[in-house]
């Protein structure tokens, strides 16, 4: 699974890098993923993040 975080849309709130702090950081106010590739054993977290995001920011492939 690869995660993406649209950088237009990102409003900053930091709620995937709560869920997923090994997956998400904040970065001059926007959220960055850290990862190429998700691990198989956090993509429950990661969908979280996504289903959690207020700006609907996030997308998985």
């Amino acid at each position: 699974m690869k995660v993406i975080v649209d950088q237009e849309v990102c409003i900053g709130s930091g709620n995937c890098a709560a869920i997923a702090p090994d997956i998400f950081e904040l970065k001059d106010g926007k959220s960055q993923v850290k990862v190429g590739q998700v691990p198989p054993n956090r993509e429950d977290k990661v969908q979280k993040a996504m289903d959690e995001c207020p700006s609907g920011a996030i997308s998985i492939s």
